[in-house]
């Protein structure tokens, strides 16, 4: 008791375990004829099931919520329980096992996949701040006025998730949602578990290893988050990364002029991009039911870019075409670039939209002066001039109306796991690989070469990467740094 108010006097949080095990309910998948995830599980043989929790680690026998989970069982020489993420943050993984069996091959018969919808995801007790759009970040555009109203917008997210979702908000960060996995490591009946986490996940996972050593088997890291960097500013150290993805898919455009018609040289291809962004800014872009202006447009812009194999960069090279015809007058989107602007501009995704925003708020701490976001932008439009005005911008942290109830976990300790990274990766730069393996030095590390690419394992189809994560899941021992 006294080391507990002693803590508590320090300022330091005292997180006590809830008294009695919890227990997961498990059942089939589909809730309602629509339910297609739900249906997709069943077929493949998982059950799912929830999980009541904490809803504040401080008061463990306190109010509860839900946590929504799947389990795909082993059918081969069982190893353990596996917890799949999927990033986001706030990305929801409850069918994750039915992607990752097949392509983890003869290891993933060997686990229980486990896909967890985190605390206020998707089929978990949800949060929604009622957004009447989904899209976040959105860019400071060309000028002061747009920095203006993008500013106003953000504000008014952190006032809805106030109104709609305040009672929850003191309690949506990374490191209850690490406690959360621990309750499922307990439900499940494993003394440790095995994770693999990509992009944010890898955060998490590494927190989870902080928080709880010796509690994990075999982990793997894809797409790395430098954890003195992660929160809402995280995308600040994206901007290069995200220009020269830029170009690179400038120059393969380039060369099939004949097919999209963007300029035969990267240099012109560029200009059709530029062209794109000016006409936005000056009199918007009319696509299909969708006013486009420079404030949504980089966001456009930056989303396919996590990826450079063809048939991204096609689709890619599809959206610029549709969006370069809009400066000329209205056009309908195709379906793919339809589809996302539905996600950016409607309330279709504010459930998950309000969960990601949460999360970062609710882990760190910004400036709040909005002075410090336009200098920063206008300090780097001459180096990242499609870019620094969209990764540099105020967010809701800015307006928060909760400051972070923990400090931020610092990792430093020696847990083994294998982290994966693409020495261009445009969402989670390769130097976050190192800053992670200083902080986790028995990590290993495998670095893909030559790939504009975020997320590789099962991804990428890199058979170098699938092999030496499937060859570490099933000996448990793991290979040296090295590049595939």
């Amino acid at each position: 008791m006294k080391m507990l108010l002693l803590l508590a006097l320090l300022g330091a949080p005292v997180t006590v375990l809830p008294t009695e095990r919890p227990q997961i309910e498990w059942h089939r998948c589909q809730v309602d004829p629509a339910d297609a995830e739900g249906a997709a599980l069943d077929r493949a043989g998982a059950e799912c099931g929830e999980l009541r929790v904490p809803l504040d680690y401080g008061r463990p026998d306190g109010p509860k919520i839900t946590l929504a989970l799947s389990r795909l069982k082993a059918t081969g020489d069982r190893i353990g329980a596996m917890v799949l993420n999927d990033g986001g943050p706030g990305g929801p993984g409850l069918s994750m096992p039915l992607r990752l069996r097949p392509a983890m091959r003869e290891a993933g018969t060997r686990y229980d996949l486990i896909g967890l919808d985190p605390r206020f995801v998707g089929r978990s007790t949800p949060i929604d701040c009622k957004l009447p759009f989904s899209g976040w970040p959105w860019s400071g555009g060309a000028d002061r006025s747009t920095f203006e109203r993008v500013d106003r917008q953000v504000a008014d997210i952190a006032r809805r998730c106030a109104a709609n979702a305040g009672e929850y908000l003191p309690y949506v960060n990374t490191r209850n949602t690490a406690r959360d996995i621990d309750q499922v490591r307990i439900a499940l009946g494993e003394q440790r578990i095995s994770y693999l986490g990509y992009s944010y996940g890898t955060y998490l996972g590494s927190v989870y290893m902080q928080l709880f050593p010796g509690r994990t088997d075999r982990v793997v890291l894809d797409g790395p988050i430098d954890p003195d960097q992660y929160g809402a500013q995280l995308l600040r150290t994206a901007g290069p990364a995200n220009e020269a993805a830029l170009r690179a898919w400038a120059a393969w455009a380039a060369g099939r002029d004949a097919s999209y018609h963007l300029g035969r040289t990267t240099a012109e291809v560029m200009a059709s991009v530029d062209r794109v962004l000016r006409v936005a800014a000056t009199r918007g872009l009319q696509v299909g039911k969708h006013r486009l202006d420079d404030g949504s447009v980089p966001v456009l812009l930056m989303v396919p870019l996590a990826d450079d194999r063809d048939a991204a960069r096609a689709t890619y090279a599809e959206f610029v075409r549709t969006l370069l015809a809009a400066t000329s007058g209205p056009v309908e989107p195709g379906p793919e670039l339809g589809g996302l602007l539905d996600a950016l501009l409607t309330p279709a995704s504010s459930q998950l939209t309000s969960g990601q925003i949460a999360i970062v708020c609710g882990d760190r701490a910004v400036p709040r002066d909005r002075q410090t976001y336009w200098r920063d932008i206008q300090t780097h439009r001459r180096t990242e001039p499609h870019f620094a005005p969209l990764t540099r911008m105020t967010s809701p942290c800015a307006h928060w109306p909760v400051a972070p109830q923990e400090p931020p976990t610092t990792i430093a300790n020696n847990e083994p796991a294998l982290i994966i990274a693409a020495d261009g990766d445009p969402r989670t730069i390769y130097a976050n690989a190192a800053a992670l393996q200083k902080r986790l030095p028995s990590t290993r590390l495998i670095t893909v070469r030559n790939a504009r690419k975020h997320g590789i394992f099962a991804e990428y189809n890199n058979p170098c990467t699938d092999q030496t994560v499937i060859t570490y899941l099933q000996t448990n021992h793991l290979p040296p740094n090295q590049t595939c």
